[in-house]
Protein backbone atom coordinates (compact mmCIF):
# COMPACT_ATOMS: atom_id res chain seq x y z
CA UNK A 1 0.00 0.00 0.00
CA UNK A 2 3.00 2.70 0.78
CA UNK A 3 4.58 1.61 -2.73
CA UNK A 4 1.32 2.17 -3.90
CA UNK A 5 0.82 5.51 -2.62
CA UNK A 6 4.60 6.81 -3.99
CA UNK A 7 4.23 5.63 -7.06
CA UNK A 8 0.74 7.66 -7.30
CA UNK A 9 2.83 10.62 -5.67
CA UNK A 10 5.28 10.92 -8.08
CA UNK A 11 2.74 10.48 -11.07
CA UNK A 12 0.79 13.33 -9.67
CA UNK A 13 4.55 15.04 -9.40
CA UNK A 14 5.31 14.43 -13.70
CA UNK A 15 1.41 15.38 -14.23
CA UNK A 16 2.26 18.93 -12.34
CA UNK A 17 5.40 19.70 -14.30
CA UNK A 18 3.65 18.67 -17.18
CA UNK A 19 0.96 21.47 -16.37
CA UNK A 20 3.78 23.98 -15.94
CA UNK A 21 4.41 26.15 -19.15
CA UNK A 22 7.51 28.20 -20.09
CA UNK A 23 7.16 31.66 -20.47
CA UNK A 24 8.47 33.83 -23.66
CA UNK A 25 10.81 36.49 -22.37
CA UNK A 26 10.84 39.76 -23.95
CA UNK A 27 13.86 42.46 -23.97
CA UNK A 28 13.45 45.20 -21.79
CA UNK A 29 14.87 47.83 -24.14
CA UNK A 30 13.84 50.71 -25.18
CA UNK A 31 10.65 51.03 -27.98
CA UNK A 32 11.54 51.88 -31.12
CA UNK A 33 11.66 55.17 -32.86
CA UNK A 34 8.16 55.71 -34.32
CA UNK A 35 9.20 56.60 -38.08
CA UNK A 36 6.59 59.25 -40.06
CA UNK A 37 4.80 58.34 -42.96
CA UNK A 38 7.25 59.71 -45.32
CA UNK A 39 10.89 61.11 -45.03
CA UNK A 40 10.92 64.44 -45.86
CA UNK A 41 8.46 67.39 -45.91
CA UNK A 42 8.97 69.02 -49.39
CA UNK A 43 7.32 65.64 -51.83
CA UNK A 44 4.88 63.29 -51.52
CA UNK A 45 4.33 59.87 -53.28
CA UNK A 46 2.36 57.31 -53.82
CA UNK A 47 4.92 54.46 -55.14
CA UNK A 48 4.41 51.09 -53.24
CA UNK A 49 7.30 49.53 -54.82
CA UNK A 50 10.72 49.57 -55.91
CA UNK A 51 11.26 48.60 -59.48
CA UNK A 52 13.35 45.77 -60.45
CA UNK A 53 16.80 46.14 -62.14
CA UNK A 54 15.71 45.70 -65.60
CA UNK A 55 13.26 48.76 -65.21
CA UNK A 56 15.35 50.65 -62.81
CA UNK A 57 18.72 50.68 -65.02
CA UNK A 58 17.59 51.67 -68.77
CA UNK A 59 20.77 50.37 -69.92
CA UNK A 60 21.12 47.08 -71.55
CA UNK A 61 24.77 47.12 -71.31
CA UNK A 62 24.48 47.75 -67.41
CA UNK A 63 21.81 44.87 -67.58
CA UNK A 64 24.06 42.53 -68.75
CA UNK A 65 26.96 43.07 -66.42
CA UNK A 66 24.86 42.31 -63.75
CA UNK A 67 22.98 39.81 -64.97
CA UNK A 68 27.20 37.95 -65.24
CA UNK A 69 27.79 39.01 -61.74
CA UNK A 70 24.70 37.62 -60.48
CA UNK A 71 26.10 34.10 -61.56
CA UNK A 72 29.86 34.51 -61.26
CA UNK A 73 30.68 37.05 -57.92
CA UNK A 74 32.24 34.92 -55.10
CA UNK A 75 30.64 36.58 -52.43
CA UNK A 76 27.22 35.65 -54.05
CA UNK A 77 28.01 32.25 -54.17
CA UNK A 78 29.53 32.11 -50.41
CA UNK A 79 26.21 33.76 -49.03
CA UNK A 80 24.17 30.48 -51.29
CA UNK A 81 25.99 28.07 -49.57
CA UNK A 82 25.65 29.86 -46.24
CA UNK A 83 21.52 29.11 -47.21
CA UNK A 84 22.23 25.19 -48.08
CA UNK A 85 23.86 25.11 -44.45
CA UNK A 86 20.66 26.57 -43.05
CA UNK A 87 18.61 24.78 -45.21
CA UNK A 88 20.38 21.10 -43.75
CA UNK A 89 19.36 22.69 -40.27
CA UNK A 90 16.25 22.20 -41.35
CA UNK A 91 16.01 18.82 -42.56
CA UNK A 92 17.63 18.18 -39.85
CA UNK A 93 15.12 19.52 -37.33
CA UNK A 94 11.79 18.18 -39.12
CA UNK A 95 13.32 14.89 -37.22
CA UNK A 96 12.87 16.07 -33.75
CA UNK A 97 9.97 15.38 -31.97
CA UNK A 98 9.84 11.77 -34.61
CA UNK A 99 10.94 8.41 -33.07
CA UNK A 100 14.17 7.09 -34.11
CA UNK A 101 14.07 3.80 -35.64
CA UNK A 102 17.27 1.16 -35.89
CA UNK A 103 18.12 -1.85 -37.24
CA UNK A 104 20.97 -4.06 -36.53
CA UNK A 105 22.81 -7.42 -35.87
CA UNK A 106 24.95 -7.58 -32.93
CA UNK A 107 27.41 -10.54 -31.63
CA UNK A 108 28.87 -10.81 -28.54
CA UNK A 109 29.34 -12.50 -25.57
CA UNK A 110 30.38 -12.23 -21.51
CA UNK A 111 32.55 -15.06 -19.24
CA UNK A 112 31.31 -13.99 -15.32
CA UNK A 113 32.96 -14.61 -12.29
CA UNK A 114 32.74 -18.04 -10.90
CA UNK A 115 32.21 -16.26 -7.51
CA UNK A 116 29.25 -13.74 -9.10
CA UNK A 117 25.51 -14.30 -9.28
CA UNK A 118 25.34 -14.95 -12.84
CA UNK A 119 28.35 -17.29 -12.65
CA UNK A 120 26.85 -19.61 -10.30
CA UNK A 121 23.05 -18.98 -11.79
CA UNK A 122 24.24 -20.30 -15.16
CA UNK A 123 25.83 -22.98 -13.28
CA UNK A 124 23.54 -24.35 -10.92
CA UNK A 125 21.30 -23.92 -14.35
CA UNK A 126 23.38 -26.95 -16.03
CA UNK A 127 21.69 -29.28 -13.43
CA UNK A 128 18.03 -28.40 -13.70
CA UNK A 129 15.31 -30.57 -14.57
CA UNK A 130 13.31 -27.81 -16.27
CA UNK A 131 15.29 -27.10 -19.37
CA UNK A 132 15.97 -28.89 -22.35
CA UNK A 133 19.26 -28.96 -24.43
CA UNK A 134 18.58 -26.37 -26.63
CA UNK A 135 18.33 -24.00 -23.38
CA UNK A 136 21.62 -25.24 -22.45
CA UNK A 137 24.04 -22.32 -21.33
CA UNK A 138 27.21 -22.56 -22.78
CA UNK A 139 30.32 -22.24 -20.44
CA UNK A 140 32.35 -20.56 -19.41
CA UNK A 141 31.94 -18.29 -22.74
CA UNK A 142 28.45 -17.44 -23.10
CA UNK A 143 27.56 -16.02 -26.64
CA UNK A 144 25.09 -13.39 -27.38
CA UNK A 145 23.66 -12.73 -30.55
CA UNK A 146 20.97 -10.37 -31.42
CA UNK A 147 19.11 -9.63 -34.84
CA UNK A 148 16.45 -6.64 -33.97
CA UNK A 149 14.82 -3.10 -34.40
CA UNK A 150 15.79 -0.22 -31.56
CA UNK A 151 13.67 3.01 -31.11
CA UNK A 152 14.15 5.63 -29.25
CA UNK A 153 11.51 8.56 -29.01
CA UNK A 154 11.56 12.14 -27.25
CA UNK A 155 8.14 13.51 -26.34
CA UNK A 156 7.72 17.42 -26.41
CA UNK A 157 6.25 17.91 -23.46
CA UNK A 158 7.78 21.36 -23.01
CA UNK A 159 7.55 22.83 -26.72
CA UNK A 160 11.45 22.33 -26.37
CA UNK A 161 11.88 20.29 -29.83
CA UNK A 162 9.10 22.63 -31.04
CA UNK A 163 11.38 25.60 -30.35
CA UNK A 164 14.46 24.61 -32.43
CA UNK A 165 12.66 23.68 -35.41
CA UNK A 166 11.38 27.33 -35.40
CA UNK A 167 14.72 28.64 -34.63
CA UNK A 168 16.19 26.50 -37.82
CA UNK A 169 13.43 27.37 -39.91
CA UNK A 170 14.26 31.60 -38.64
CA UNK A 171 18.25 31.23 -39.64
CA UNK A 172 16.95 29.68 -42.76
CA UNK A 173 14.91 32.21 -44.37
CA UNK A 174 17.45 34.54 -42.53
CA UNK A 175 19.90 33.32 -44.42
CA UNK A 176 17.84 34.15 -47.52
CA UNK A 177 17.92 37.59 -46.53
CA UNK A 178 21.23 37.41 -46.37
CA UNK A 179 21.74 36.70 -49.95
CA UNK A 180 19.45 39.30 -50.82
CA UNK A 181 21.61 41.63 -48.91
CA UNK A 182 24.88 40.81 -50.72
CA UNK A 183 22.78 40.86 -53.99
CA UNK A 184 21.87 44.18 -53.51
CA UNK A 185 25.49 45.50 -52.52
CA UNK A 186 26.29 43.84 -55.34
CA UNK A 187 23.90 45.33 -58.09
CA UNK A 188 25.09 48.66 -56.15
CA UNK A 189 28.44 48.34 -56.64
CA UNK A 190 28.57 47.65 -60.13
CA UNK A 191 26.07 50.43 -60.79
CA UNK A 192 28.63 52.94 -59.43
CA UNK A 193 31.37 51.55 -61.04
CA UNK A 194 29.72 51.59 -64.25
CA UNK A 195 28.68 54.90 -64.28
CA UNK A 196 31.84 55.87 -63.32
CA UNK A 197 33.37 54.97 -66.17
CA UNK A 198 30.83 56.39 -68.53
CA UNK A 199 31.40 59.61 -66.10
CA UNK A 200 35.59 59.32 -66.45
CA UNK A 201 35.44 58.65 -70.38
CA UNK A 202 33.65 62.41 -70.29
CA UNK A 203 36.26 63.50 -68.22
CA UNK A 204 39.56 62.02 -70.51
CA UNK A 205 37.13 64.19 -73.24
CA UNK A 206 37.42 67.17 -71.46
CA UNK A 207 41.13 66.75 -70.83
CA UNK A 208 41.76 65.96 -74.46
CA UNK A 209 39.86 69.54 -75.65
CA UNK A 210 41.86 71.00 -72.95
CA UNK A 211 45.29 70.05 -73.73
CA UNK A 212 44.44 70.92 -78.06
CA UNK A 213 43.17 73.95 -76.72
CA UNK A 214 46.27 74.83 -73.90
CA UNK A 215 48.61 73.35 -76.96
CA UNK A 216 47.28 76.03 -78.95
CA UNK A 217 47.59 79.02 -76.56
CA UNK A 218 51.21 77.58 -76.24
CA UNK A 219 52.18 77.84 -79.86
CA UNK A 220 50.67 81.19 -80.08
CA UNK A 221 53.07 82.38 -77.30
CA UNK A 222 56.01 80.90 -78.63
CA UNK A 223 55.13 82.84 -81.79
CA UNK A 224 54.96 85.60 -80.19
CA UNK A 225 57.92 85.28 -78.30
CA UNK A 226 60.13 85.06 -81.40
CA UNK A 227 58.65 87.91 -82.26
CA UNK A 228 59.27 89.76 -79.25
CA UNK A 229 55.35 90.02 -78.16
CA UNK A 230 56.14 88.00 -75.06
CA UNK A 231 58.96 86.43 -73.07
CA UNK A 232 60.52 82.94 -71.87
CA UNK A 233 57.99 83.16 -68.57
CA UNK A 234 54.76 82.94 -70.77
CA UNK A 235 56.24 80.20 -72.54
CA UNK A 236 57.12 77.99 -69.27
CA UNK A 237 53.73 78.61 -67.63
CA UNK A 238 51.93 77.70 -70.22
CA UNK A 239 54.21 74.68 -70.91
CA UNK A 240 53.61 73.78 -66.88
CA UNK A 241 50.04 74.43 -67.77
CA UNK A 242 49.88 71.43 -70.55
CA UNK A 243 52.36 69.47 -68.53
CA UNK A 244 49.97 69.68 -65.83
CA UNK A 245 46.84 68.67 -68.08
CA UNK A 246 48.72 65.75 -69.42
CA UNK A 247 49.43 64.06 -65.62
CA UNK A 248 45.57 64.41 -65.17
CA UNK A 249 44.88 62.50 -68.48
CA UNK A 250 47.58 59.67 -67.21
CA UNK A 251 45.48 59.75 -64.32
CA UNK A 252 42.08 59.41 -65.36
CA UNK A 253 43.08 56.33 -67.60
CA UNK A 254 44.46 54.56 -64.22
CA UNK A 255 40.87 55.21 -62.40
CA UNK A 256 39.49 53.82 -65.63
CA UNK A 257 41.66 50.69 -65.47
CA UNK A 258 40.54 50.48 -61.68
CA UNK A 259 36.77 50.61 -62.58
CA UNK A 260 37.30 48.30 -64.75
CA UNK A 261 39.21 45.75 -62.60
CA UNK A 262 36.99 46.02 -60.24
CA UNK A 263 34.20 45.98 -62.57
CA UNK A 264 35.45 42.58 -63.60
CA UNK A 265 36.32 41.18 -60.12
CA UNK A 266 32.66 41.49 -59.34
CA UNK A 267 31.61 39.32 -62.20
CA UNK A 268 34.03 36.71 -61.32
CA UNK A 269 36.10 37.12 -64.46
CA UNK A 270 39.77 38.52 -64.53
CA UNK A 271 40.75 41.92 -65.72
CA UNK A 272 39.40 42.83 -69.17
CA UNK A 273 38.41 46.11 -71.09
CA UNK A 274 34.54 46.80 -70.45
CA UNK A 275 32.90 47.26 -73.53
CA UNK A 276 30.50 50.16 -73.13
CA UNK A 277 28.60 52.91 -75.23
CA UNK A 278 29.94 56.37 -75.08
CA UNK A 279 27.56 58.84 -74.20
CA UNK A 280 28.02 62.84 -73.98
CA UNK A 281 27.72 63.50 -69.94
CA UNK A 282 24.72 65.91 -70.62
CA UNK A 283 22.90 62.63 -71.25
CA UNK A 284 24.25 60.89 -68.60
CA UNK A 285 21.00 61.16 -67.07
CA UNK A 286 20.66 59.14 -63.53
CA UNK A 287 17.43 57.18 -63.16
CA UNK A 288 14.81 58.86 -60.70
CA UNK A 289 12.98 57.62 -57.66
CA UNK A 290 10.07 59.45 -56.18
CA UNK A 291 11.44 62.10 -53.65
CA UNK A 292 8.42 61.31 -50.86
CA UNK A 293 8.73 57.47 -50.63
CA UNK A 294 6.69 56.64 -47.60
CA UNK A 295 8.75 54.80 -45.10
CA UNK A 296 6.52 51.58 -45.81
CA UNK A 297 9.27 50.73 -48.38
CA UNK A 298 11.98 49.71 -46.29
CA UNK A 299 10.27 46.10 -45.59
CA UNK A 300 12.12 45.67 -48.64
CA UNK A 301 15.27 46.12 -47.20
CA UNK A 302 16.63 42.03 -46.75
CA UNK A 303 19.00 43.44 -43.49
CA UNK A 304 15.87 44.61 -41.38
CA UNK A 305 14.13 41.53 -42.17
CA UNK A 306 17.16 39.42 -41.42
CA UNK A 307 17.81 41.07 -38.27
CA UNK A 308 14.13 40.56 -37.03
CA UNK A 309 14.57 36.52 -38.42
CA UNK A 310 17.74 36.46 -36.34
CA UNK A 311 15.69 38.03 -33.40
CA UNK A 312 13.40 34.99 -33.69
CA UNK A 313 15.55 32.06 -34.15
CA UNK A 314 17.38 34.09 -30.32
CA UNK A 315 14.09 33.86 -28.96
CA UNK A 316 13.39 30.25 -30.06
CA UNK A 317 16.95 29.52 -28.66
CA UNK A 318 16.32 31.05 -25.49
CA UNK A 319 13.22 29.44 -24.53
CA UNK A 320 15.02 25.66 -25.83
CA UNK A 321 17.64 27.10 -22.73
CA UNK A 322 15.04 27.00 -20.04
CA UNK A 323 13.11 24.04 -21.39
CA UNK A 324 16.51 22.50 -20.49
CA UNK A 325 15.87 22.95 -16.52
CA UNK A 326 12.57 20.71 -17.06
CA UNK A 327 12.42 16.85 -17.14
CA UNK A 328 12.56 15.45 -20.38
CA UNK A 329 10.31 12.26 -21.38
CA UNK A 330 11.67 9.25 -23.73
CA UNK A 331 10.46 5.84 -24.76
CA UNK A 332 13.14 3.34 -25.75
CA UNK A 333 11.88 -0.31 -27.28
CA UNK A 334 13.27 -2.98 -28.62
CA UNK A 335 12.22 -5.95 -30.61
CA UNK A 336 14.16 -8.83 -32.86
CA UNK A 337 15.61 -11.90 -31.84
CA UNK A 338 17.58 -13.13 -29.09
CA UNK A 339 20.01 -15.64 -28.51
CA UNK A 340 23.10 -17.30 -26.95
CA UNK A 341 23.21 -19.67 -29.66
CA UNK A 342 23.38 -18.84 -33.84
CA UNK A 343 22.16 -21.73 -34.38
CA UNK A 344 18.90 -20.87 -32.63
CA UNK A 345 18.65 -17.30 -33.43
CA UNK A 346 16.22 -17.66 -36.33
CA UNK A 347 13.59 -19.96 -34.25
CA UNK A 348 10.18 -18.45 -33.29
CA UNK A 349 10.99 -19.30 -29.27
CA UNK A 350 14.29 -16.62 -30.01
CA UNK A 351 11.27 -13.78 -30.20
CA UNK A 352 12.41 -10.99 -27.59
CA UNK A 353 11.27 -7.14 -26.93
CA UNK A 354 11.31 -4.27 -24.39
CA UNK A 355 9.79 -1.35 -23.39
CA UNK A 356 10.63 1.44 -20.98
CA UNK A 357 9.99 5.24 -20.77
CA UNK A 358 11.99 7.76 -18.42
CA UNK A 359 11.34 10.74 -17.15
CA UNK A 360 14.50 12.59 -16.20
CA UNK A 361 15.10 16.15 -14.82
CA UNK A 362 18.38 17.53 -14.13
CA UNK A 363 18.84 18.11 -10.18
CA UNK A 364 22.18 18.70 -9.00
CA UNK A 365 25.60 20.47 -11.03
CA UNK A 366 23.23 22.65 -13.88
CA UNK A 367 26.00 25.05 -14.30
CA UNK A 368 26.84 23.96 -17.95
CA UNK A 369 22.92 24.63 -18.25
CA UNK A 370 22.81 27.85 -16.39
CA UNK A 371 25.34 28.91 -18.67
CA UNK A 372 23.32 28.08 -21.94
CA UNK A 373 20.64 29.93 -20.58
CA UNK A 374 22.51 33.51 -19.49
CA UNK A 375 24.37 33.25 -23.33
CA UNK A 376 20.85 32.37 -24.73
CA UNK A 377 19.50 36.17 -22.74
CA UNK A 378 22.33 37.67 -24.02
CA UNK A 379 22.39 36.70 -27.19
CA UNK A 380 18.58 38.09 -27.73
CA UNK A 381 18.92 40.93 -26.00
CA UNK A 382 21.67 41.35 -28.66
CA UNK A 383 19.97 40.79 -31.82
CA UNK A 384 17.02 42.65 -30.47
CA UNK A 385 19.10 45.84 -30.04
CA UNK A 386 20.66 44.77 -33.56
CA UNK A 387 16.94 44.68 -35.26
CA UNK A 388 16.29 48.07 -33.34
CA UNK A 389 19.56 49.08 -35.18
CA UNK A 390 19.24 48.11 -38.54
CA UNK A 391 15.47 50.09 -38.70
CA UNK A 392 17.17 53.29 -37.78
CA UNK A 393 20.28 52.87 -39.82
CA UNK A 394 17.56 52.14 -42.50
CA UNK A 395 15.65 55.37 -42.10
CA UNK A 396 19.02 57.13 -41.52
CA UNK A 397 20.26 56.47 -45.19
CA UNK A 398 17.17 56.96 -47.07
CA UNK A 399 16.70 60.35 -45.25
CA UNK A 400 20.28 61.44 -46.15
CA UNK A 401 20.20 60.20 -49.49
CA UNK A 402 16.92 62.12 -50.51
CA UNK A 403 18.44 64.90 -49.70
CA UNK A 404 21.90 64.49 -50.85
CA UNK A 405 19.76 64.08 -53.99
CA UNK A 406 18.11 67.40 -53.49
CA UNK A 407 21.20 69.05 -52.75
CA UNK A 408 23.47 67.73 -55.62
CA UNK A 409 20.41 68.90 -58.06
CA UNK A 410 21.23 72.34 -56.49
CA UNK A 411 24.89 72.76 -57.06
CA UNK A 412 24.41 70.64 -60.30
CA UNK A 413 22.01 74.00 -61.62
CA UNK A 414 24.88 76.49 -60.36
CA UNK A 415 28.01 74.55 -61.49
CA UNK A 416 26.50 74.28 -64.99
CA UNK A 417 26.04 78.41 -64.80
CA UNK A 418 29.55 78.46 -63.79
CA UNK A 419 31.20 76.31 -66.57
CA UNK A 420 29.37 78.48 -69.13
CA UNK A 421 30.64 81.49 -67.95
CA UNK A 422 33.99 80.27 -67.36
CA UNK A 423 33.96 78.69 -70.97
CA UNK A 424 33.25 81.88 -72.34
CA UNK A 425 36.10 83.89 -70.59
CA UNK A 426 38.47 81.48 -72.50
CA UNK A 427 37.90 82.95 -75.72
CA UNK A 428 37.38 86.52 -74.42
CA UNK A 429 40.69 86.33 -72.48
CA UNK A 430 42.65 84.59 -75.91
CA UNK A 431 41.27 87.35 -78.37
CA UNK A 432 42.09 90.18 -75.65
CA UNK A 433 45.56 88.78 -75.63
CA UNK A 434 45.68 88.53 -79.07
CA UNK A 435 45.29 92.74 -79.45
CA UNK A 436 47.19 93.13 -76.40
CA UNK A 437 45.06 94.32 -74.12
CA UNK A 438 45.61 90.75 -71.87
CA UNK A 439 48.27 88.81 -70.00
CA UNK A 440 49.00 85.56 -70.88
CA UNK A 441 48.29 85.20 -66.69
CA UNK A 442 44.62 85.84 -67.52
CA UNK A 443 44.77 83.35 -70.56
CA UNK A 444 45.95 80.81 -68.22
CA UNK A 445 43.87 81.38 -65.24
CA UNK A 446 40.87 81.64 -67.38
CA UNK A 447 41.87 77.79 -68.97
CA UNK A 448 42.64 76.68 -65.78
CA UNK A 449 39.61 77.69 -64.24
CA UNK A 450 37.29 76.44 -66.45
CA UNK A 451 38.92 72.96 -67.14
CA UNK A 452 38.41 72.85 -62.83
CA UNK A 453 35.03 73.80 -63.33
CA UNK A 454 34.05 71.31 -66.03
CA UNK A 455 35.71 68.36 -63.58
CA UNK A 456 33.74 69.81 -60.74
CA UNK A 457 30.44 69.82 -62.54
CA UNK A 458 31.26 65.67 -63.85
CA UNK A 459 31.80 65.31 -60.27
CA UNK A 460 28.57 66.50 -59.00
CA UNK A 461 27.22 64.45 -62.11
CA UNK A 462 28.31 61.52 -60.22
CA UNK A 463 27.56 62.56 -56.83
CA UNK A 464 24.06 62.69 -58.19
CA UNK A 465 23.79 58.93 -59.51
CA UNK A 466 25.54 57.72 -56.77
CA UNK A 467 23.07 59.22 -54.24
CA UNK A 468 19.79 57.64 -56.49
CA UNK A 469 21.97 54.17 -56.35
CA UNK A 470 22.41 54.67 -52.69
CA UNK A 471 18.73 55.08 -52.41
CA UNK A 472 17.78 52.33 -54.37
CA UNK A 473 19.90 50.47 -52.16
CA UNK A 474 18.76 51.37 -48.95
CA UNK A 475 15.46 51.01 -49.73
CA UNK A 476 16.22 47.72 -50.48
CA UNK A 477 16.51 47.29 -54.06
CA UNK A 478 18.08 45.14 -56.38
CA UNK A 479 17.59 42.05 -55.20
CA UNK A 480 14.08 40.96 -56.47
Amino acid sequence: MFRYKKGLLFVLVMLGFSACKIKPEIPQNKPLLVASSTFTSYSDSTQKEIPNIGTFFADTTLSALIDTALQNNFDLQVAMQRVEVARAGIRFSRGLGIPEVSAGVVAGGKKFGDYTIDGVGNYDTQFSTNINDKQSIPQPFIPDYMLGLQSSWEIDIWGKLKSQKKAALARFLSSEFGKNLVQTQLVAEIADAYFELLILDNELDFLEENIKLQQFSLDIVRVMKQAGEANQLGVELLKAQLLSSAAMKVEVNQQIIQNESRINFLMGRYPQPIKRPKFAWEKVIPPTLSAGVPSGLLKNRPDIRQAELELQARNADLFTAKAAFYPSFNINANLGLQSFKALLLLNPASAAYGLAGSLMAPIANRRALAADLMASRAEQKTAYIGYQKSIVNAFTEVYNYLYLIKTNADIYKLKSEEVNTLKNSIGISTDLFRSGRATYLEVITAQKNALQSQIELINVKKKQYNAVVGLYRALGGGWK
